[in-house]
């Protein structure tokens, strides 16, 4: 027999009863953006494969690893999308958006792709959201961004549940000091470093200090720290981003050891985290690419944004028991019709409440029935009230309206006083 088909190891469908949790949480952020004063931009899912290599870097794991690339007919290079920053600069570059210092406060969303290995709250498909601002250099936008993500939380009901971890990576200059010295400083205890450190010290060497061994974070308690490399301009930033914090009453940890996964980050990054999902703590991260524009061949332009995983914050919202009950009501109505008369009738009159009652969740049975029949389909849908239209009512313009939920007795209303009837009934 031939094999089954299923999904992609890693790549997984979400299912209509799962889909209510991923619209809460993208609208309920979406909002959040628009105020802000956010723009969507929409970007392609395959890019050719040199602008995630000179974007996020040789060396790291995410291009030597975890990249779906491939040739086209063409023989061209092209990968899937592993992250949204890079497209997004190639975007902006590419149609000539922050020319003459054009202020840019952009966000997307959609499916990113990278090969390693499935487990709960980490996908080889997975989904974030992410927001990027270009031209603006200073703090400010900086805390802006932690602020609204914070503003997130509280809306969601996570302030509780996350941690926010800051750190400044200092320039470029600052950080490759601090590199030399890191590397002759593990260079002396190499043979006690894990494989993977051992490997990163001759291609990111920076990443070893986010190793989750405890044997190399024990090797990591004496060395040098990157706070005491930075640049001055970089302490003035990460000192006003700090004050911003300050001034809003958000709480944050310094972490030296917080230097996010790729190579494009200077001066801020952050990220939240939380302790609910085991080792998949990180559900928002970010910071400051300031020179990332010029890797790709543009102007010098500041940048700086963030990124969260839509599986990740949807799993914490549903181990906190934190989304609304409301989520799961499929139907507020549905129409039982009998008779093909009454069916003609019903979708009429199923129209006509629609305009009336702005969001209402209506729904009109098909496939016929008898009355015990569709009465059972009307229960097990979950709607509140069932509507009754048959030969009786049709001839007498009125439809029968029996509550699904309770014991109340069944009433007959007449058509013309029916949208207002149903929707104090709904209020109630």
């Amino acid at each position: 027999m031939s094999k089954s088909l299923q999904a992609i190891r890693g790549m997984n469908d979400i299912l209509p009863e799962q889909t209510p949790a991923w619209r809460y949480l993208e609208s309920t952020l979406v909002s959040l953006l628009d105020g802000y004063g956010y723009k969507e931009i929409r970007l392609p899912i395959v890019e050719y494969t040199e602008l995630f290599a000179r974007g996020i870097g040789e060396g790291t794991d995410v291009v030597d690893k975890e990249m779906y690339t491939f040739l086209d007919r063409n023989e061209e290079s092209l990968t899937l999308r592993p992250e949204g920053t890079a497209g997004c600069v190639r975007a902006v570059l590419e149609h000539g958006m922050t020319g003459g210092g054009q202020v840019q406060k952009l966000w997307y969303a959609g499916p990113m792709f990278r090969y390693e290995k499935p487990q709960k709250g980490r996908y080889r498909q997975f989904h974030q959201i992410g927001v990027e601002v270009f031209n603006l250099p200073g703090p400010d936008v900086d805390a802006e961004l932690i602020v609204l993500t914070a503003r997130l939380w509280q809306k969601l009901g996570l302030t509780d549940a996350v941690t926010l971890q800051l750190n400044s990576l200092g320039s470029s200059e600052a950080r490759g000091a601090y590199r030399e010295a890191l590397v002759a400083y593990l260079q002396e205890r190499f043979e006690h470093l894990d494989e993977d450190s051992q490997r990163r010290m001759s291609t990111n060497p920076l990443r070893i200090l986010d190793s989750k061994i405890a044997e190399t974070q024990a090797l990591l308690v004496d060395a040098p720290r990157l706070h005491d490399y930075l640049d001055a301009e970089s302490v003035a930033h990460f000192e006003g981003l700090k004050a911003r914090l300050d001034a809003v009453g958000i709480r944050y940890e310094i972490n030296q050891k917080l230097v996010r996964g790729l190579d494009y980050y200077s001066r801020t990054a952050f990220e939240w985290v939380t302790d609910k999902l085991g080792s998949q703590g990180t559900v928002c991260g970010g910071g400051r690419y300031d020179g990332l524009i010029t890797q790709f061949g543009g102007k010098p332009t500041p940048g700086v944004g963030f990124a969260m995983g839509v599986e990740r914050l949807v799993l914490l919202l549903e181990t906190l028991g934190l989304l609304p009950e409301e989520l799961n009501s499929p139907a507020d109505l549905y129409l039982c019709a009998f008779g093909e008369a009454a069916e003609l009738a019903g979708l009429g009159l199923a129209e006509r409440l629609r305009d009336a009652i702005p969001g209402v969740r209506l729904l009109v049975n098909s496939g016929g029935g008898s009355f015990k029949s569709q009465f059972k389909k009307a229960d097990k849908s979950g709607a509140r009230f069932a509507l009754i239209l048959g030969e009786d009512e049709l001839a007498a313009r009125v439809v029968g309206c029996k509550s699904l939920r309770d014991d109340a007795q069944q009433e007959t209303i007449g058509w013309d006083a029916l949208p207002a009837h149903l929707a104090a009934c709904l209020q109630a």
